[in-house]
């Protein structure tokens, strides 16, 4: 087994595993961020397969665009916080072995012997074709998906709006 499978195999398993983790936590804040986890891992994978554009568009459109705009959903509906620390012990230890295996495997990445690669075919598109060839025949499913983000960001202010109505119903006379 080379280097670069071995690092595929663990890429593969914290992905999976921050995903899980994203899944099952009850605090959707702690979910998005093992998101992020899982986005960051997605972009190391889009490198270690010879796609750097890839791997920066993944961390800048998906960890940094829809990242941010989920945590502003989360924070207009403004859900009830549970009443615990701000990061408990059970969920701050996935965290510090994901974030800890994350460093491991770009360190790795970094320091590789450059004659251990396996040759693969490249397929290299500038950035500039790379956009033309996406706005000229793909035009029509980016602008469904920027209908869906503006959509999905006029419902959490709705929301938002109306419990902070319901809130304002239930509070005593002079008091918000």
């Amino acid at each position: 087994m080379t280097v670069y499978s071995t690092i595929f195999y663990l890429l593969s398993l914290l992905i999976l595993g921050s995903t899980a983790l994203a899944i099952t936590r009850p605090n959707v804040v702690h979910a998005v961020i093992y998101l992020i986890f899982s986005f960051f891992g997605s972009a190391m994978l889009f490198y270690l397969f010879g796609a750097p554009y890839l791997a920066i568009l993944e961390v800048i459109i998906y960890a940094g665009a829809i990242m941010v705009l989920f945590l502003f959903i989360v924070i207009m509906m403004k859900l009830k916080k549970a009443e615990e620390r701000l990061f408990p012990l059970k969920q701050l230890l996935p965290a510090a072995v994901l974030g800890a295996f994350y460093i491991a495997i770009g360190a790795g990445l970094i320091m590789s012997e450059p004659g251990s690669r396996i040759i693969l075919k490249t397929a290299a598109a500038d950035p500039a074709v790379f956009g033309q060839y996406i706005f000229e025949r793909h035009w029509l499913s980016i602008e469904i998906v920027s209908l869906l983000l503006l959509v999905a960001l006029i419902g959490a202010l709705i929301l938002g709006r109306r419990l902070k109505r319901i809130q304002a119903a239930k509070a005593p006379e002079g008091e918000l």
